[in-house]
């Protein structure tokens, strides 16, 4: 039988802080082939998730097939915000949900892994970070700290990760990331560079996948997931007009689940994908494949679903 295997596999997924977004349902899919995980969680989400989990609060999301518990083998304090800790300003350093967590860096999160599992100890890398502070603005009104921002922790924090990461990571490993179709295409509302940085994200999934291909013999690809209304997206303000109007002009018109993703991100990261490098691969149901809206029938429009 066919099936994903990462058996004796460790994974780190950045960006998990609770059990709603794609993040977590990577970390399952990841875990229920095999690997073991560990997680980076942004510093302000670090104790409400740590107690989500001690607390048996999620529990029901967290139960596996095999009806046993997800377990995190380490959660680590992340900022993608800043490649190195003095990077970061000292009212953010001595801000309390940053002063005792440790080395919340980029480069932090590389020193603390290493320092724990030692050199070439990573085999999957799964980046589901995005933060844009003008999301609700348009792009004609977003100011430039906001862009910058959007583009700095969206779609350059993956390339400090595959720099610092690479390194740690085994020959035939796998970077993925997490973009979405505002990148290629315009969506109202998605705004404040967010829509840039994604489409910054998937280029330089292409360019990252040859320099890291050659540099580390790493894989480097990236999903184009449809929208999903979890805690996190909610920042967005439109993300369920959006769930509405994909189920309803999508190919496949059931709702995205983010276990849907979490199932296509473990194949990508698993040697089944050994022969795919940068990719972006569209998981959300076909709409991306469609030119026109189907919601609302134009006279004279074809429908091949209607009945003659």
């Amino acid at each position: 039988m066919l099936k994903i295997d990462l058996t004796g596999r460790r994974a780190l997924v950045a960006g998990v802080a609770d059990d709603e977004g794609f993040g977590f349902a990577i970390a399952k899919a990841l875990a229920e082939a095999g690997a073991t995980v560990c997680v980076a969680t942004w510093p302000p989400a670090l104790n409400i998730f740590r107690n989500l989990l001690d607390r048996g609060k999620i529990d029901d999301s967290r139960r596996m097939s095999d009806g046993s518990l997800l377990q995190f083998e380490k959660i680590y304090p992340l900022d993608a915000a800043f490649d190195t800790l003095e990077l970061a300003p000292a009212e953010v350093r001595e801000n309390k949900r940053y002063r005792d967590v440790g080395d919340f860096s980029i480069d932090g999160l590389g020193t603390a892994i290493e320092a724990d599992f030692g050199p070439n100890s990573l085999d999957i890398v799964v980046h589901s970070l995005a933060n844009g502070p003008e999301v609700k603005k348009s792009l004609i009104h977003t100011s430039r700290a906001g862009y910058l921002a959007a583009m700095g922790v969206s779609a350059y924090s993956m390339i400090s990760m595959v720099n610092r990461l690479g390194p740690l990571t085994r020959h035939g490993g796998a970077f993925c990331s997490l973009s979405y179709m505002a990148g290629e295409r315009v969506v109202p509302g998605y705004g404040g560079g967010m829509s840039s940085a994604k489409a910054a994200l998937e280029s330089d999934t292409r360019v990252l996948a040859y320099e890291a291909g050659r540099l580390f013999g790493v894989r480097v690809n990236t999903i184009s997931a449809g929208p999903l209304a979890s805690r996190a997206a909610s920042a967005i303000g439109i993300v369920e007009i959006l769930t509405s109007y994909y189920e309803a002009n999508s190919p496949i018109t059931d709702k995205l689940t983010a276990e849907e993703v979490g199932n296509a991100a473990a194949f990508l990261c698993s040697p089944m994908a050994s022969g795919i490098t940068g990719t972006t691969m569209y998981v959300d149901k076909g709409f991306h494949a469609m030119g026109i809206a189907v919601d609302r029938h134009t006279p004279g429009t074809y429908d091949p679903v209607a009945k003659p």
